[in-house]
């Protein structure tokens, strides 16, 4: 048995800064309605024809797979979360491992939304505890913009999501107090279309439908967000699920180095940091630069706090999600 170890970390997000005053030129809202309720100032959006779901998934993998040190004929299997893959199918596992150049190793997809990644790190951590594989790419990317509704009907959601892409090697690691220490999934699927986007879907209104009504009303292919209902239930499954990891690992609270949220709502954040009594040092937020990223945002934070030095040797590392599905998840980690 062995464990598995975070070798390399790297993020990539668009160069097109879009902040809270562009968004006001395009629908009614403005930078303090935004920033009183999410914390968000600014956000990334691609410039089409420049990045897609795959493409930054590959320009964050090429950076993590530099900095452990490793080729890419190393890589022995990639894992890839997202919510807004560049196709509805073959999803982006395969693209990448096409656009990487890679032997012909696995490629799956994971479709948790905001837990994706941890959901992404589990299925990894399994693979190299068993044995089976040295080196897997784990990858979160999303582009959201190409699918808001940018007026003023569509505020409530569009104005928190932003695109990015982070990713992450997974290593084999001998020294097994060291690395992954665990992981905690869960789902809630009674509250799925509290948070969800219907269309197209099989199961109910597919493109054929859409374009046979051809209803500039039909709001059924935009994000749907229950917020208030969302909130609620966030702060009570971010609290309880790094509880279980700790409880898991024998940990306590004061044990936390550094705890990484998904970048959901900065309230939910400040809330759950006041819940765990924790200082500024011991949790990372970046919402306010990137707003939400979906699968992509543990990853951007985890590389952008590992890059300023904030987490050392030796730390414990906490990554805790919550999001559409109802999905959510932890992982407590020995750096």
């Amino acid at each position: 048995m062995y464990h598995s170890k975070i070798a390399g970390l790297g993020f990539y997000v668009p160069s097109n800064v879009v902040t809270n005053d562009d968004l006001s030129k395009i629908m009614e809202t403005n930078d303090e309605w935004i920033q009183e309720r999410t914390g968000i100032k600014e956000r990334r959006h691609i410039i089409k024809g420049e990045d897609t779901t795959t493409t930054m998934g590959v320009k964050a993998a090429e950076i993590a797979i530099e900095r452990a040190g490793i080729a890419k004929e190393d890589i022995d299997f990639v894992v890839f979360a997202t919510l807004s893959p560049d196709y509805y199918f073959p999803g982006p596992g395969v693209l990448v491992q096409r656009d990487l150049g890679l032997k012909t190793v696995g490629a799956i997809d994971i479709r948790n939304q905001c837990s994706g990644f941890v959901y992404g790190l589990s299925v990894a951590d399994q693979y190299i505890k068993t044995g089976m594989y040295k080196n897997v790419l784990v990858i979160g990317s999303e582009v959201h913009s190409s699918g808001l509704d940018m007026t003023t009907r569509g505020r409530g959601v569009s104005v928190i999501f932003g695109d990015g892409a982070g990713a992450a090697i997974l290593s084999r690691e001998e020294d097994l107090t060291k690395g992954i220490l665990s992981t905690h999934l869960h789902s809630e699927g009674q509250h799925a279309e509290e948070l969800s986007l219907i269309a197209p879907g099989m199961g109910g209104r597919w493109v054929n439908d859409i374009l046979a009504d051809n209803d500039p009303n039909d709001e059924s292919y935009f994000p749907y967000m229950n917020g208030q209902f969302v909130f609620k239930n966030a702060v009570v499954r971010f609290a309880e699920v790094i509880n279980e990891g700790l409880q898991a690992n024998n940990l306590e609270v004061s044990d936390i180095d550094m705890l990484i949220p998904h970048q959901a709502n900065l309230r939910i954040s400040q809330f759950i940091q006041n819940k765990f009594k924790l200082n500024d040092d011991q949790v990372y937020n970046n919402i306010q630069k990137y707003g939400n990223t979906t699968a992509a945002s543990i990853p951007i934070a985890l590389t952008e706090a590992w890059e300023q030095g904030k987490i050392k040797s030796g730390d414990t590392v906490v990554l805790a999600a919550f999001g559409s599905g109802f999905t959510w998840a932890s992982a407590i980690i020995k750096w």
